[in-house]
């Protein structure tokens, strides 16, 4: 499994905090809760959508961008990440269709 940060770097204040953020993902929904638990992330902070896992993600300041890849996080550009997604739902639709009676 996988770990991705992208590099949106959206500016905003979240609660007190304002800064530049971006998103990390993972392969798995419990791939992604583990590496945020590592990084010190509260799961409250997980932004779930459960009718699409794979917009699954937490949103991480720069600092934490930068500590996610010291820990093996995957860079990624925003573009990349978007381009992920859309394969592996496709995919994913695919295998569904093949299995449909």
């Amino acid at each position: 499994m996988t770990v991705y940060v992208d590099d949106w770097r959206q500016p905003a204040t979240v609660g007190p905090v304002t800064a530049r953020w971006s998103h990390l993902t993972a392969d798995t929904t419990a791939e992604l809760h583990r590496f945020a638990a590592e990084l010190g992330m509260r799961r409250a902070w997980f932004q779930g959508h459960g009718h699409d896992p794979l917009r699954d993600h937490y949103d991480v300041t720069d600092e934490l961008r930068d500590e996610a890849i010291a820990r093996g996080a995957v860079a990624v550009t925003w573009r990349q990440a978007a381009r992920a997604r859309r394969l592996r739902r496709q995919s994913q639709d695919g295998a569904a269709l093949r299995s449909a009676p």
